[in-house]
């Protein structure tokens, strides 16, 4: 038997593991760094999907999506939190047909962390821009310190929505006109709420409900959630800036489990390096991210 194989007890004892209440709905990609966060290191990514492909047991865990290449406008880059900020709005059903509740969302470009929700009835400028300012004053937003990005929809282009953003100093950013890719973070956002199983299947049946829906998910999202495109830390520890000692943490117990059995690795550890730059529109593939 190679040196690097598994042996069937090894098999069984990885399989209890991605089994467990605690990782059963999750894939290899967000079991990984859960364990590596408890010091523990089972398997790499690729075997616990092979193990679980070979026990016929990823039919039910969630598919992950493949992030498309987009052609974006002006580049933006961001280097640390609160720099740009994404934006959108997106439909809620209600029990009336033709009716529907509006979820406004800003989340950070460079920690992917929502910074400011809301579900309204209607959509706004005016309720954006109250949205934006109540999102500025909390977070500290000095004035010149801010983009943000959204498409062309009116609440974004409102008279109200632009004077807000010129009294407060904030810059904006637009996708093209009838390109709705250009706002890819914003999109892929709505997507991982929207699919996640708390989502009700019937209609909601008033604004409580459906605003009570969204603080959960929001919760989860920013402290549950470990996001792919940013090295699987949550969203909530990246803007806090405590996502480096995490990942140094995970790479000193990837490198303890290799030298405690070098013959289980044939190629090179797993790389928890920061990403320190995320790019918005940019302008060569090199300097495109994820932004599932």
């Amino acid at each position: 038997m190679p040196p690097n194989k598994f042996s069937e007890a090894q098999r069984q004892a990885a399989l209890a593991v991605v089994n467990s209440d605690e990782f059963k709905d999750l894939p290899p990609s967000q079991i990984v760094p859960r364990l590596a966060d408890q010091g523990l290191y089972v398997a790499s990514e690729s075997t616990l999907y092979r193990l679980l492909r070979e026990a016929g047991q990823l039919t039910h865990r969630r598919l992950e999506r493949v992030a498309q290449k987009r052609s974006k406008p002006r580049a933006l880059m961001a280097t640390g939190p609160d720099q740009i900020y994404c934006w959108d709005i997106s439909y809620l059903p209600t029990e009336v047909r033709g009716i529907y509740f509006y979820l406004y969302l800003f989340v950070d470009l460079f920690s992917r962390r929502i910074v400011g929700w809301q579900v309204y009835d209607c959509e706004s400028a005016e309720l954006a821009s109250g949205l934006l300012q109540a999102i500025c004053e909390r977070q500290g937003i000095a004035p010149h310190q801010l983009t943000v990005h959204s498409d062309n929809g009116s609440p974004m282009k409102g008279e109200t929505m632009l004077a807000t953003m010129q009294r407060l100093g904030v810059a904006a950013s637009r996708s093209r006109p009838a390109v709705s890719n250009d706002n890819p973070y914003s999109e892929a956002l709505f997507r991982t709420l929207k699919y996640r199983p708390e989502l009700p299947v019937k209609p909601f049946n008033g604004l409580l409900q459906a605003r009570r829906w969204a603080t959960e998910l929001v919760h989860w999202y920013n402290h549950e959630h470990r996001h792919s495109a940013i090295g699987f830390v949550t969203p909530a520890q990246r803007h806090m800036q405590i996502d480096q000692a995490l990942l140094d943490d995970r790479a000193k117990v990837y490198a303890a489990a290799r030298n405690a059995n070098p013959n289980r690795w044939s190629g090179p550890a797993r790389n928890w390096t920061r990403i320190t730059e995320v790019h918005l529109n940019p302008q060569t593939q090199q300097n495109q991210n994820q932004p599932t």
